[in-house]
């Protein structure tokens, strides 16, 4: 996104440079109306830019500091943005935007966050004594991205897309896709298919977990479609997760992956499950004990 430098205020004007989304300059005048400034940037470009293309340095170095808080997030999925938005601060429409996306740009997922959605319209006629009992209180979520330029802000959740293939989001029965993991890749007709991990959630904003469901699709390469190989519901999962690889003797090098599941105490437990082929299994560690009952596990079309 780029605002345009001119040589005068007024309604025609010559174009003397032009500044990209957050792009530093420096001040040296503010016009009289307090509605433009005139900046001078990197290249030593000099112009008039109105006032609303720009954000102090405290808003700059508050987002430079989400970046590095947030460095070490693992990805948990990549999302296509639906329009031009902005870049947020906080999870809210009110807190402060600096960077814009275009519409079509990829992110990284790091991070959800719910807040009560704010939307009262201004002007709005007062309320009546019968209509003040308080009403149930909307909320919406928000992501806490990455983009390609290592640029750190928190989006409205709705306003982007989970690329997770149609072959294997067509399977979600409703529910939300919240991440997606590329476990590993199996051959067919000598072409590499992945295989993956999804986390999911109810479809509607506001929900106290990050996900209440997983579930891992493998390939079948003989009749070439994806197959459910093992799922858990009834979760309180909280983000993030992970997936990787380990040793397992015998077994060789397997993928495996990570969650997180809050207890009733409210204290959060790991659990990692390694894929053997087409079977997910628990992995506990010395001394503990394995799961009375396995919700799901074995193989079925999707």
């Amino acid at each position: 996104m780029q605002a345009t430098l001119r040589d005068r205020v007024a309604a025609v004007y010559n174009k003397t440079g032009a500044v990209s989304n957050g792009e530093k300059v420096d001040i040296l005048e503010h016009a009289h109306n307090g509605r433009f400034v005139r900046v001078r940037d990197a290249r030593g470009e000099e112009g008039w830019l109105e006032q609303r293309y720009l954000a102090g340095e405290p808003v700059f170095q508050a987002f430079q500091q989400l970046g590095r808080q947030n460095v070490a997030i693992t990805s948990q999925a990549v999302a296509t943005t639906r329009a031009d938005l902005n870049m947020h601060l906080a999870p809210s429409r009110d807190s402060e935007h600096l960077f814009q996306l275009k519409e079509g740009e990829k992110l990284q997922l790091l991070k959800r966050a719910t807040t009560p959605k704010s939307d009262k319209p201004e002007g709005a006629a007062p309320a009546t004594v019968a209509a003040q009992t308080p009403a149930p209180a909307a909320y919406e979520d928000w992501w806490l991205v990455r983009d390609a330029q290592n640029r750190y802000g928190w989006v409205l959740a709705r306003m982007v897309d989970l690329d997770v293939p149609l072959e294997v989001a067509q399977y979600a029965e409703g529910q939300r896709i919240v991440a997606a993991f590329v476990l590993n890749n199996v051959p067919d007709a000598g072409k590499p298919v992945a295989q993956y991990l999804l986390l999911l959630n109810e479809p509607k904003d506001g929900m106290p977990q990050d996900f209440n469901q997983l579930r891992v699709f493998t390939w079948n390469p003989k009749r070439h479609h994806y197959e459910t190989a093992y799922r858990e519901h009834n979760l309180f999962g909280v983000l993030p997760a992970h997936a990787g690889t380990a040793n397992f003797g015998k077994e060789g090098m397997l993928p495996t992956f990570t969650v997180q599941l809050r207890e009733g105490s409210g204290s959060l437990e790991d659990r990692e499950y390694k894929l053997n082929g087409v079977m997910v299994r628990r992995v506990l560690a010395p001394g503990q004990q394995p799961p009375a009952q396995r919700i799901h596990a074995g193989r079925r079309r999707s």
